[in-house]
């Protein structure tokens, strides 16, 4: 005779769930047995596991989220055309400043023209590189993408001499806009060779990559000088700024100070406002407590953003040592930017840095991981390491 427990036993979980009235028949999942209690499959059970992380996320925006009103004192740095918008966030208030003198997106302003003129050019170029002296630092399948409009065609004469003639207004008043003369001069003879570009490339319908570089090359030590202005400019603006607010919340908070530099990536290595803002905050803390955070664009609420991701670095600091007190490296990975599987992956594959795999990351390597034994119930999953008592 099938009893009811007997036919369950057999029953495939599927056929259960459909024959004790589920409105949705539930497919097996590879490695189940068919013995799950009565109004259970192995999806409801792992479900319930899953709902467990949801439950920890859920607290730990929560915090994250009350976390955000309490974190002081904070500057956040915009990086942008003026040098960089700053902001204090102390104490619940907010304090925001463009500090940097308007040299700074001035002589930049200049100094950006030939990247102006490529960028209405490259679609046109010839996806071939050509005999160049760089011609080994040009990739061509990069090239290839870029000059996806190609040589045969004059569209581009038109948007180059809209270009110039925003160039040729700018020429006619440099004289009035009160720089320094040096600057003056390298602006001048810049823009100068730019228009000569512009000229006989419109006058003989062609131009190529040797006639735009040698253009660009000949420019270069004007841009030089403007970068010169630039950086000079930047400075005293961010020095002068971190001073006054470090005089204003005082000595005792500052050496508490955390900073994000909110940046793209193109600028998230040696960005100008981190290199300059580090000699200003504590020594002791500046290489935890300075942040560059890239975003693939500016967002749209550039405080939120610093501060959401600043909350979660904090809470991470005081999380770490108290989930991990026994593995200190575990802890300073869930306290940085490693993964905390990174360590145990590179381990499995034989590697041990990013990129740096052994030769014994083969396939017959990695399929012999699966056989390797359990580690001690009281040892560190991570790294084998056992409690001190």
């Amino acid at each position: 005779m099938t009893t009811r427990r007997g036919f369950l036993g057999t029953a495939t979980a599927a056929g259960a769930v459909t024959i004790l009235g589920s409105s949705t028949a539930t497919a097996v999942t590879a490695g189940t047995t068919g013995t799950e209690p009565v109004g259970s499959t192995v999806e409801n059970a792992r479900e319930s596991i899953l709902a467990v992380n949801r439950g920890m996320r859920a607290n730990y925006a929560v915090l994250k989220s009350d976390l955000i009103k309490h974190l002081s004192p904070v500057v956040v740095v915009q990086n942008d055309a003026r040098g960089g918008k700053f902001t204090l966030v102390h104490n619940g208030t907010q304090e925001s400043a463009n500090p940097v003198s308007p040299v700074f997106e001035l002589a930049k302003s200049i100094s950006h023209v030939p990247l102006g003129i490529f960028s209405t050019i490259a679609p046109y170029l010839s996806d071939k590189v050509p005999n160049l002296p760089n011609a080994d630092r040009i990739d061509p399948h990069d090239l290839k993408m870029v000059a996806f409009r190609g040589a045969g065609t004059t569209d581009w004469i038109t948007p180059l001499k809209n270009f110039a003639a925003n160039l040729t207004v700018a020429r006619g008043n440099l004289d009035d806009a009160d720089l320094p003369a040096e600057m003056v001069t390298s602006c001048g003879q810049l823009l100068d060779a730019a228009l000569k570009f512009v000229d006989t490339s419109v006058a003989s319908k062609s131009f190529d990559m040797k006639s735009f570089e040698d253009f660009s090359g000949s420019v270069y030590p004007n841009i030089r000088t403007n970068m010169k202005y630039a950086a000079d400019a930047q400075i005293a603006g961010v020095q002068q700024i971190m001073k006054k607010w470090r005089a204003q919340i005082g000595e005792e908070e500052w050496k508490d100070l955390y900073t994000v530099v909110l940046s793209q990536w193109t600028t998230s290595v040696l960005n100008q406002n981190t290199i300059i803002i580090r000699p200003c905050m504590n020594p002791a803390k500046v290489d935890t407590h300075l942040i560059d955070l890239p975003a693939v664009e500016p967002p749209a609420d550039p405080i939120f953003v610093a501060l959401d991701n600043l909350a979660r670095i904090v809470q991470d600091n005081i999380a770490a040592e108290m989930v991990f007190p026994v593995d200190h490296v575990v802890a300073d990975a869930l306290k940085g930017q490693q993964d905390l599987l990174s360590d145990e992956i590179l381990d499995q594959l034989g590697g041990t840095a990013p990129g740096a795999l052994t030769s014994s990351a083969t396939t017959s390597g990695l399929a012999a991981t699966s056989g390797l034994a359990a580690s001690a119930a009281d040892a560190c999953p991570f790294h084998k390491k056992v409690a001190q008592a």
